[in-house]
């Protein structure tokens, strides 16, 4: 099967592409890096020719609310405009889980709306949300800490292993499109204060934890179940506090 991974250096991506190599597939690994410009189209087209698949795993380089709005949705109308252009039988997205439900501008309604081109595109596709992953959670949790005390949002949030977010992105890329939205999230649900409070004592710090009802994540307010997938979610295995003792 011949396949096209965008964003193929970042976290997800060059782990996807050693996962789909390693299991026989002819791989093409698209980044600005190799030339490929999924915002201005710049090598889009070579990158696409003779596709069986897409696998668009794009991050926006800011977190900026305009910019990464921006970015989401404009390499997502350029990417499927060529997907249908190459006849590609199968896009996939990596998402998040709760953007469906989150009100809010910028990243995440950027991805919201990305995933709405996906869907409206006439391509066949796959969503695949996934929830926090490990590797981001010391920075979730940086993000909480107001002059030296964490203020916690009153809310779940459930971390996954990255390399478990790409094993299930490469899997659903060999499969036939769903036409629907997969949902991925980590093994267990916690509350922000939980999740600070592990972290923290990872780090040989002890600060001190107040679950502020005003608090936000990253400047977005979250209900309590907004960042955790429903029941009959597929579910990984590793557990935050063994990926933070790793």
């Amino acid at each position: 099967m011949k396949i096209t991974v965008v964003g193929a250096t970042g976290l997800i991506g060059a782990q996807v592409v050693e996962l789909l190599s390693a299991a026989g597939h002819d791989v093409k690994a698209a980044s600005r890096s190799s030339g490929v410009d999924a915002v201005s189209g710049d090598g889009v087209g070579a990158a696409f020719e003779g596709a069986d698949v897409v696998v668009d795993v794009l991050n926006s380089p800011t977190l900026e609310p305009g910019p990464a709005l921006e970015f989401f949705t404009a390499s997502a109308t350029t990417l499927l405009a060529a997907a249908k252009k190459a006849d590609v039988r199968h896009y996939v997205v990596l998402s998040i889980v709760g953007v469906g439900s989150i009100e809010a501008d910028g990243y995440l309604h950027g991805k919201h709306l990305q995933e709405q081109l996906v869907a409206d595109s006439g391509v066949p596709y796959t969503i695949v949300r996934a929830t926090q992953f490990h590797e981001f959670t010391e920075g979730i949790a940086g993000s909480l800490v107001v002059d030296g005390q964490v203020h916690a949002p009153d809310a779940l949030i459930q971390p996954v292993a990255a390399a478990e977010v790409a094993g299930v992105v490469a899997g659903v890329a060999t499969e036939a499109p769903h036409n629907a939205v997969l949902n991925f999230g980590g093994p267990e649900k916690m509350s922000f204060a939980d999740l600070a409070r592990a972290v923290f004592a990872a780090q040989g710090k002890d600060l001190p934890v107040v679950v502020d009802p005003q608090a936000t994540y990253f400047g977005v307010p979250v209900q309590q179940n907004s960042l955790v997938t429903d029941d009959g979610a597929e579910l990984g295995t590793t557990r935050l506090a063994e990926w933070l003792d790793r």
